[in-house]
């Protein structure tokens, strides 16, 4: 599958940027899981976006700083084309779709933004491409020990991360993608923790 990944906060994407939006995420979830707020999100977002937009219901998830929301398009008719062929009708249909939905995808983030304190980024996937078109880089603060500074600092040294801000952002990657079973199992057991709390005797 081709992954292409936009500029973060591309100009022509950027949705409410600096209007009432809390970017931190200090505000976004107090009082609230991320369960919980995960589950009216992507609530929200089933009944806000237009049923012809994608071919079933959008890829949904949430933090506490941003929203993801990423669609199936209907793939373009490229029988006896070619793979390059097949993946420039894909690349085409992907940017006719953002030309043609820009202002309601602004005016939508913009809401969203509004009410669940997140940024809103927007992607979509067609065929075997798959395009994000704005993405959100937050700093993270953590204290790391000498023998993990010492890993960050080998991979800065071998030239595979060019700081240790990059060597720590490519350490959570290889972990996403070496245990992306597990943390998907973890997630659901969340899911379900937080359905249980919602039934409880205080959450009349």
């Amino acid at each position: 599958m081709n992954t292409s990944q936009a500029d973060p906060t591309p100009a022509d994407d950027a949705a409410g940027a600096g209007d009432d939006t809390n970017t931190s995420g200090q505000d976004a979830g107090e009082g609230k899981n991320t369960g919980g707020v995960a589950g009216e999100v992507r609530g929200w977002f089933t009944g806000r976006l237009p049923g012809d937009w994608f071919t079933a219901a959008p890829d949904i998830r949430a933090d506490r700083e941003e929203i993801t929301v990423v669609g199936v398009l209907p793939a373009p008719e490229t029988a006896g084309v070619s793979a390059a062929g097949r993946a420039a009708a894909a690349e085409g249909r992907i940017r006719r779709f953002r030309e043609e939905t820009r202002s309601r995808r602004i005016e939508i983030a913009r809401e969203a933004e509004h009410k669940f304190r997140r940024k809103v980024s927007w992607g979509v996937t067609c065929a075997d491409v798959t395009e994000m078109f704005t993405t959100l880089s937050v700093p993270v603060m953590t204290r790391l020990r000498q023998p993990e500074r010492r890993v960050l600092d080998t991979l800065v040294d071998a030239g595979v991360a060019r700081s240790r801000s990059d060597a720590l952002a490519w350490c959570v990657r290889l972990t996403g993608e070496n245990a992306d079973a597990w943390l998907s199992r973890l997630r659901e057991a969340l899911r379900h923790v937080e359905d249980v709390r919602d039934q409880g005797p205080g959450s009349a």
